[in-house]
């Protein structure tokens, strides 16, 4: 079947839907639970990038969700089409743990617990901290099971939600806010 539009093909009309190469699988299916999680966390990662008060955190957003789509595409790849679009490794956990690392030596980490919501910049962040460990959750059961073997993956969500967490920080200091505590 033939669109007429150029937003849609129809082909899902039926419940499925394709991967990076020949397969079909339910819209249900843990693989695409997985890349829907990844997606809004691309999305949640814009609104903090679109909010962001600093160059800093705008650059580090953007440069994540250029990652997020190259580990989509993996995710979305059937097992014989994975090692062609695999491009996310160790490198790019070690970026992120540089960007940790910079960012923590400027803004400590909280000694207790605290409350998202200090600054409406610093909650993007949290929110897409929240969004990164749901996408790591639906990625463990792939990697489990084989369906997706490359380590870095969950490593690289792993990290990103820790940036996503300091980001928010930074942003809340960035703000002028201070932190709530979880604990009274």
């Amino acid at each position: 079947m033939t669109s007429p539009s150029g937003y849609y093909t129809a082909t899902g009309d039926d419940g499925s839907t394709g991967l990076l190469g020949a397969e079909r699988v339910p819209k249900d299916h843990p693989r695409i639970e997985a890349l829907g999680a990844l997606d809004e966390l691309s999305a949640a990662l814009g609104l903090a990038r679109a909010f962001a008060r600093t160059a800093e955190a705008r650059d580090l957003a953007q440069q994540v969700q250029r990652h997020l789509y190259a580990l989509m595409a993996e995710v979305a790849a059937t097992p014989e089409n994975a090692a062609r679009f695999r491009t996310l490794g160790p490198e790019q956990v070690a970026w992120l743990e540089a960007r940790i690392a910079a960012l923590e030596a400027q803004v400590p980490p909280p000694r207790l617990f605290i409350l998202p919501g200090d600054s409406q910049n610093g909650a993007f962040w949290a929110l897409a901290r929240a969004v990164a460990r749901r996408a790591e959750r639906r990625l463990v059961p792939l990697q489990r099971e084989g369906a997706v073997d490359n380590p870095a993956l969950l490593a690289y969500l792993n990290r990103l939600s820790s940036l996503c967490f300091v980001l928010e920080l930074w942003e809340n200091r960035a703000a002028g806010a201070t932190y709530t505590r979880a604990q009274e």
